[in-house]
């Protein structure tokens, strides 16, 4: 199959993972970006100007930047963060070129359009809403029943998670997003933070309806066991992860899941829950190292090329 068409569901550095090792596949790649981070140079900036947090967009960015010294270079321009003492300090030069543009005109596709005009990437970058979201999570902890706010208050929160919800309930999905979803034929969802990454894009209604919907094939990319320090869903398995999207959308059907040996715990349900989705677990080494929670971007585009080729 040549340059599929595919629309990668995610944030952070599992998104960056998945589109590094996509675009040696494709060219046609949609980014489609969750829009929830209340934390760091992106969180300032948010409750600043009222804007989308721009850190997600510019990883994904940088991930998809041309494969030459002027896209490389300009991705690490990007990347660079502010050091000192000042108002500027850990700023990354990229969320506040963002903001520049965004600021200017108030277009927020085309002010992410221009950076990736800049970066000369492969593909397209897009958030998943034009409105910024806040998740809310339901806790059973130590202390009884918590509810909390907040991407950063709700990977950060000790307990048993049972609900997520999205603050407001129905953004504005971007219209863009759902044009290329209707047009895929290969959606990836994962790897990332279950809670500010993965989840969003399944909790808003418009777009899970469209994910759901879509004739592309669906291809979930399973998280490494993350040790004790990883606040994050830490302790839980890769069925927990799989059992808390379905908890919240039970009409998902996916193709495959992909998930590295380390993660299917003994006497795994999990094989048994991607079977009862109709889909194929994938079983393949995709850890950068042993005991590392970080998805190899070779490993894993040698999966993608069996699967999609």
């Amino acid at each position: 199959m040549t340059n599929p068409k595919v629309v990668s569901l995610g944030g952070g550095h599992g998104l960056a993972a998945t589109l590094t090792a996509l675009r040696g596949i494709t060219a046609e790649i949609t980014a489609v970006v969750t829009v929830a981070d209340n934390g760091g140079s992106s969180g300032r900036l948010r409750a600043e100007f009222g804007s989308l947090p721009p850190g997600d967009l510019r990883m994904a960015l940088a991930a998809l930047c041309s494969d030459d010294e002027w896209g490389r270079g300009w991705a690490e321009v990007m990347q660079y963060r502010f050091t000192g003492e000042g108002a500027l300090r850990g700023h990354a030069l990229g969320n506040l070129l963002m903001m520049a543009l965004w600021d200017m005109d108030g277009d927020t596709v085309r002010g992410i359009r221009q950076v990736g005009n800049l970066l000369r990437i492969v593909g397209e970058v897009l958030p998943m809403s034009l409105d910024p979201l806040d998740i809310e999570g339901t806790f059973n902890t130590a202390y009884g029943r918590k509810i909390v706010r907040g991407q950063v208050q709700v990977a950060t929160t000790k307990g048993k998670i049972e609900s997520l919800r999205l603050i407001p309930e129905t953004p504005r999905v971007t219209p863009q997003v759902l044009k290329a979803l209707e047009s895929a034929e290969w959606i990836t969802i994962g790897p990332g933070s279950w809670f500010s990454s993965v989840m969003p894009h399944l909790l808003l209604p418009e777009l899970a309806e469209a994910v759901v919907s879509s004739a592309a094939k669906r291809i979930m990319i399973l998280n490494l066991p993350e040790p004790d320090s990883v606040d994050e869903f830490a302790g839980s398995s890769a069925a927990d992860h799989l059992e808390f999207i379905l908890q919240h959308q039970p009409k998902l059907l996916i193709d495959f899941a992909i998930v590295d040996p380390a993660a299917i715990e003994a006497n795994s349900r999990l094989k048994g829950l991607v079977e009862g989705l109709g889909g194929e677990l994938v079983v393949a080494p995709l850890s950068q190292t042993p005991g590392s929670y970080h998805h190899d971007v070779l490993k894993l585009r040698s999966v993608f090329s069996h699967i999609i080729e």
